[in-house]
């Protein structure tokens, strides 16, 4: 049961890495979906260190968007 919930936190922040990075690719709507739904998923499972690190990568990709 950790592994899996680790798992997610893991597909989550690789999701917003990956994001960010092809933000110059014009990221569309869908993608930016995915990426929330990725955080949520691992966040519904986070131990309290790894929402914390959600809560960061959130505000990353929040002012990544109000740069755009």
């Amino acid at each position: 049961m950790e592994n899996n919930n680790n798992n997610l936190f893991q597909q989550a922040k690789n999701a917003v890495t990956n994001f960010m990075n092809n933000q110059n690719n014009q990221a569309n709507a869908q993608d930016k979906q995915a990426v929330q739904n990725a955080i949520q998923s691992a966040y519904n499972q986070a131990t309290p260190e790894e929402k914390q690190q959600l809560q960061q990568l959130e505000n990353q990709l929040r002012q990544h968007n109000e740069m755009q």
